[in-house]
């Protein structure tokens, strides 16, 4: 029987300012904000709100420019527990939840005046990936799951799909066995970020150790009532992010590769072998469901089928033959910003 998970009460409302954020919260729901990014919200405001409580400060019009100004170089000088510092990246994560925030409750006439309205946000350099693996990497990686046994089947089954497909671990949790179409060698990513359906194409290899998990595998880990989620953890539960996350970290370092990451490395590492093979980047784009590339032609929407043969015919596990002709440098350094933009939104443990 798979485990419920009883909802907690939430505890009852210290502060005004506490109760505008919860109004917030629910504001962001109604308007179909999903749980992880409302969840995100609730933590970035309740650590400004913690920052406020220890300085006296409980009413919203007590909160001014100048307040937020010193919660800004807090964020600068605060140390995590291992002593290093917010990335420039974490510090702005945190702040533009507050402006959204202090916006709405002008917009609610909850406060006259909008002090975050001229709050400068750090600059954002355009940071590359730090690893990616090569394609004979990859294949080392893939050796180290026990195919014996369901876990080691199933771990070999989720690799295979994530190297194939570059979906995001979120995408990966959520999926559902009726969301598979293997025969048509497609996958429907329901949705994804911002709530948008996409379809991706599946390689041939991949389909073929998903069905194998699927047909002797997953029998082994299901229990009931089966929510025909596709992949299952020992005790017969859909993963949460950052168990499968630790999953495939463990396989990585079990490679010995000398290299660290997890679910987001496949992502970045099919992007960028199938660009250095010649796939053109919106056909990229569109697998990964990006909507924007700042360095590239507005986005075309591209038919499934025309995808499904720039994935056979560029995608390293379905090649026989050697790599095309690298793309332009440039490209790959668009390529490489917006997948490393993307990590902000998927942050994982250990990468």
């Amino acid at each position: 029987m798979a485990r419920v998970e009883k909802r907690k009460a939430p505890a009852p409302v210290q502060t005004p300012l506490e109760a505008l954020m919860r109004e917030h919260l629910k504001a962001l729901q109604v308007q179909n904000y999903s749980e992880y990014t409302v969840r995100g919200r609730a933590g970035h405001i309740g650590f400004f709100l913690a920052w406020l409580a220890e300085r006296g400060i409980t009413e919203p019009v007590e909160v001014t420019r100048p307040v937020l100004e010193r919660y800004q170089r807090h964020l600068f000088h605060y140390r995590k527990a291992n002593g290093e510092p917010l990335s420039f990246r974490s510090q702005h994560a945190r702040l533009v939840p507050l402006r959204v925030w202090f916006r709405w409750m002008t917009r609610q006439n909850h406060i006259l005046h909008n002090p975050a309205s001229e709050i400068e946000l750090p600059r954002l350099g355009r940071a590359l990936p730090k690893n990616i693996f090569s394609a004979a990497e990859v294949e080392r990686v893939m050796m180290q799951p026990d195919i014996e046994e369901p876990i080691g089947l199933r771990d070999r089954a989720l690799l295979e799909v994530l190297y194939s497909t570059g979906m995001r671990r979120l995408e990966l949790v959520r999926l559902k066995l009726y969301d598979l179409s293997l025969d048509r060698g497609l996958i429907l990513i329901n949705q994804g970020k911002g709530k948008k359906d996409r379809y991706v194409p599946i390689g041939e290899r991949a389909i073929q150790w998903l069905a194998k998990y699927i047909r002797e595998g997953r029998p082994q880990l299901a229990s009931e009532p089966d929510d025909m989620t596709v992949f299952l953890t020992a005790q017969g539960e859909p993963f949460s992010r950052d168990h499968l996350s630790f999953a495939v970290k463990e396989r990585i370092d079990a490679a010995e590769l000398g290299k660290t990451g997890s679910c987001h490395l496949f992502r970045h590492t099919m992007a960028t072998l199938m660009h250095e093979n010649g796939a053109d980047i919106r056909y990229i784009q569109q697998m990964l469901g990006h909507e924007d590339l700042k360095t590239t032609q507005i986005y075309t929407q591209v038919a499934i089928r025309t995808l499904q043969q720039i994935h056979a015919a560029t995608h390293p596990a379905e090649l026989h033959d050697g790599p095309q002709a690298a793309r332009l440098p440039a490209e790959r350094a668009g390529l490489m910003a917006s997948l490393q933009a993307d990590d902000k939104d998927d942050k994982e443990p250990g990468s």
